[in-house]
């Protein structure tokens, strides 16, 4: 009797075993024969799901962002509003070994973005959902009649924060520690929600 096959979980298999050779070998290095060595697979079955080395590195990258969002949804957004921007800020920034693959990956596949146009329109799309997850948060952290631009403006700086620390944990972890990543978002959103 044929086995059944979960078909999302075999792809999350092997958007794992992407992650990991992207870790390991870098975004350039994640041949379809790589990946299928990693996740233990024949080619032929990995090509059952992905027919080209691109849908393979786009459902990897989308399946990160799912899995920050997953992350996301499962939070306990009650407190303060700087509380709950801190607590939803905090899962983007590389603090474990988990997020910190994360941000490798998205590093890793940041600069591919730039000659990928089917890369760029996730990157795009990704981009745009955080702005406007950050945007909501900075609306309820500043006083009540802020102008608009005030709120792009933050909305725009807080995003660059973020992104600026993601990428300074991620690749220079020793400098950048957890705690230093920590306490300068908290330092910017305290400074926000004061301002």
């Amino acid at each position: 009797m044929p086995r059944v096959v979960d078909v999302d979980e075999r792809r999350a298999l092997l958007a794992a075993a992407v992650w990991r050779v992207i870790h390991r070998e870098g975004l350039a290095n994640a041949s379809v024969r790589k990946v299928a060595a990693e996740a233990q697979v024949s080619m032929g079955s990995l090509r059952h799901y992905f027919s080209t080395q691109n849908q393979l590195l786009q459902f990897s990258l989308q399946a990160v962002g799912e899995r920050v969002t997953q992350r996301l949804a499962t939070l306990d957004l009650t407190g303060t509003p700087r509380q709950v921007a801190e607590l939803v800020a905090l899962e983007l920034l590389p603090l474990d070994a988990d997020r910190r693959a994360e941000v490798e990956i998205w590093i890793a596949f940041s600069a591919a973005t730039l000659t990928d146009p089917d890369l760029r329109a996730l990157s795009d799309q990704s981009h745009e959902a955080l702005h406007t997850l950050l945007r909501t948060l900075v609306a309820d952290l500043l006083p009540p009649n802020s102008p608009d631009q005030d709120l792009d403006l933050e909305t725009d700086r807080l995003h660059a924060l973020i992104d600026g620390l993601a990428l300074h944990g991620a690749t220079t972890p020793t400098q950048t520690t957890p705690t230093r990543l920590q306490a300068a978002l908290t330092h910017h959103l305290e400074h926000l929600a004061r301002s």
